[in-house]
């Protein structure tokens, strides 16, 4: 079985937004049952140095419109960091998963051994397209889901490894 490069992330970044979305629906239920400010979870992070739950999920979406935009071709769209709410958040994660159904899959599949590059405060750096996606979007865009997902739990939010997934496609339950 061959795998397109569309295939290969479009789909799980998709299934990965929406349980993001449904980790916000799951925060703010949270906050609203135990009488706590939203703003103690939006602003919550794992440690001093790291970001907060709401700026896991802008990074993340903004990785998830970056690997997509980079690799097909097309204006990334970037979004501002300002949302100050849960409501905010799942409007920034719907505002992705509509611009990534948007791209023409067959522009993210022409990324295939074509370079792509993009700078960092840093330095300028250069990959082939299946390389960015596989070694350096996809982790980062999990690694900022995961942090996210963490930041909720430690801080007391009910949700397990069933919310992280979110809606596994094509499963059938026996």
């Amino acid at each position: 079985m061959s795998l397109s490069l569309h295939q290969a992330c479009v789909p799980l970044m998709l299934q990965m937004l929406g349980s993001l979305a449904g980790m916000c629906d799951k925060a703010a239920a949270h906050c609203a049952e135990k009488k706590i400010d939203p703003q103690a979870l939006l602003t919550a992070r794992l440690y001093p140095n790291m970001y907060t739950f709401q700026k896991q999920v802008q990074v993340a979406t903004d990785w998830a419109r970056n690997n997509a935009s980079m690799l097909a071709g097309v204006d990334a769209q970037k979004a501002p960091h300002d949302e100050k709410s849960f409501d905010e958040l799942r409007a920034r994660i719907a505002s992705t998963v509509a611009f990534l159904k948007g791209i023409e899959p067959s522009k993210i599949d022409a990324a295939e051994g074509r370079e792509i590059t993009w700078t960092t405060p840093s330095n300028t750096r250069v990959m082939l397209g299946e390389d960015f996606a596989l070694h350096q979007a996809m982790p980062q865009f999990f690694f900022h889901v995961t942090t996210a997902y963490a930041i909720l739990r430690h801080n007391g939010v009910e949700i397990a490894k069933r919310d992280f997934m979110g809606d596994v496609p094509r499963v059938k339950f026996i």
